[in-house]
This record gives C-alpha cells, structure tokens and sequence, in this order.
C-alpha cells in the first residue's frame, strides 16, 4: 500500500540550493513510486527580508553579506550549477544575447502569492507557481520585485490575475506569512530549504536523493507503526 506523506519546504526563491533541494526530492520521489505519495507545500521563510525595493547585484550583495572575495564566489558558482545539472533543475540564464546581471530581490509578494496559491488552488497549482518564480529568477532574470512579473507569473500558472492583486494587497493575508516565518525560527530553522515531513520531522538542507528516500521511508515506516 503507498503511504501519504506531506511535505513543507520552508525556501525562498533567491535560494539556489532551495531549487537543487527540490530536485533531489523529485529524485528521490520518483525511486519511491508506488511506496510514498507525497503533497508538497512550500512555506516562507525571507533570506533578505530587509532588501529594497531595487534590489541588489547578487555577486555585490554575497560579498557584502559573507564577506567572501569574488574568485570564491565564481568557483561556489559553479559548483553549484554543477550539482543542479545532477539533480535534473538549471540555475544557468536560457535567455537571448547577453545575460543581464544576476539580482537580488525582495521576495516577500512572492511569499504572499506562494501562500495565496496554496489557499486558493492547492498544492499543485502552487508548486508550478513556485517553479515558475525559480526559472523566472534563475533562468530568465526577470525582476521579482516588480507586481507586473509577478502578476504575468501568477497568471501564467492559471491564477486569477485581479485576484492575485488582490492578495498582494491583503495585509491578513502578509501577516499569515510573517506568521509562518515566525513559526520556522521557533522551530530553530534558520537556513533554507529545510523540509517537515509529516508536520514534526526535518530533514535540513539540500540533501542527496539517497539521503531523502531513507529518510521519507523511515517517516513511512513510523507512520504505519503509529497507524
């Protein structure tokens, strides 16, 4: 009998390794068909909570916020692109001609829509949300501080547009998100992607897809224990 399990992903969408997590988790997934059936949901969780409306150039603000010399953040880079190819995502711009700079953006709207998205639509529809936002970050550049994008974004995914404006400008529903990041600092997540399976067990990090199998199967197995 396939177990059900529920998944939050507390990320953000200017978090690379949120993007590469979660295609190790498809992996993984796809290894456990016909064992475990898993609902994704996303959850909030701002790295950059307090970045201005015009963002900033991402090289420019990683050396500022960790201190580390452009030559080191070339080679994490590729690194990282590295490990996304392995785990079937892209963190590389697919646009035409040069690729404008790589930014960094306030992503609290995007929070608000992700949360309206699960409300209004469910699950599914907010996960193709959530990769829309990726690619539209990681693959096209586009300016995911501007309502327009985001909106184009929403719709894109089948969202009502005006109601998507809507939620932007319902502040019940930012203080559901504040709520919810708060909910993840009390339970001591400080760094992204950080998965809850079954609503009490964390699996921290980007993981490999041998690592998310054992653990999903070992919640599975807990799961049927108890049931």
């Amino acid at each position: 009998m396939t177990e059900q399990l529920t998944i939050d992903i507390y990320s953000d969408v200017m978090c690379p390794w949120c993007l590469i997590g979660y295609g190790q988790l498809t992996k993984a997934l796809g290894e456990l068909e016909g064992e475990i059936d898993a609902q994704i949901r996303w959850r909030p969780f701002e790295l950059n909570p307090q970045m201005p409306p015009e963002g900033e150039e991402q090289e420019a603000h990683l050396q500022r916020k960790y201190g580390r010399p452009a030559e080191e953040g070339a080679r994490i880079r590729g690194q990282m692109k590295a490990i996304a190819e392995s785990a079937g995502v892209s963190l590389n711009y697919e646009g035409e001609g040069e690729a404008p700079p790589a930014m960094m953006w306030n992503t609290r709207d995007c929070h608000k829509l992700l949360t309206f998205a699960l409300e209004q639509a469910g699950p599914e529809v907010q996960t193709a949300l959530k990769l829309a936002l990726f690619r539209a970050h990681f693959n096209q550049r586009r300016n995911l501080g501007d309502r327009d994008v985001l909106l184009d974004i929403a719709a894109g995914v089948g969202l009502h547009r005006v109601a998507a404006k809507a939620a932007l400008d319902d502040p019940e529903l930012e203080a559901r998100v504040l709520a919810e990041e708060a909910q993840a600092w009390d339970m001591n997540i400080s760094g992204v992607p950080a998965m809850i399976v079954e609503g009490k067990f964390l699996i921290p990090g980007a993981q490999s897809p041998e690592v998310y199998v054992n653990a999903l199967r070992r919640v599975a197995e807990k799961s049927q224990a108890a049931g």
